[in-house]
């Protein structure tokens, strides 16, 4: 009788995967970035153990908004106080600071568990081609050949 396979924590081997950014929709990124940081792209996943590979995003600030979204799409933060809602169109967010406009995509597809704010800290953002892991030696990934 054949068993399914359970990863274990000490198992799974994590690569580091690069992803660029430039004309590619939000959307479209931020899902194949929550897949990879969960590993369902991966034969051994298994979803109560994080599997999942490091994930660097590159050029954030060319990301691409579909649509209105650049002035439709709204984000909210609210500092706790009354009347301290403060509400950002998409497209000045990514003006002002892109690589948090991608965070907060991918994150929203991310499990709200412990295991998902974990998966969380394995992605990487940046604004512009330049980050500071060549050390780990990312292997870029096409997304448009992956969808």
């Amino acid at each position: 009788m054949r068993q399914t396979y359970m990863a274990k924590k000490n198992e799974v081997e994590r690569k580091w995967v690069m992803l660029d950014a430039t004309d590619i929709p939000l959307g479209r990124l931020s899902t194949v970035a929550a897949s990879i940081l969960r590993g369902k792209n991966k034969p051994s996943f298994t979803p109560h153990v994080d599997t999942g590979d490091f994930v660097i995003i590159i050029n954030a600030d060319k990301v691409a908004l579909t649509g209105d979204k650049a002035t439709d799409k709204m984000y909210h933060r609210h500092s706790g106080h009354p009347g301290g809602l403060t509400s950002i169109p998409a497209g000045e967010m990514r003006a002002k600071n892109s690589p948090r406009l991608v965070e907060l995509s991918v994150k929203g597809m991310l499990p709200d568990t412990r295991l998902g704010r974990k998966q969380f800290h394995k992605l990487f953002v940046y604004a512009g081609a330049d980050h500071k892991h060549a050390a780990q030696k990312p292997e870029l990934l096409d997304i448009n050949t992956l969808i």
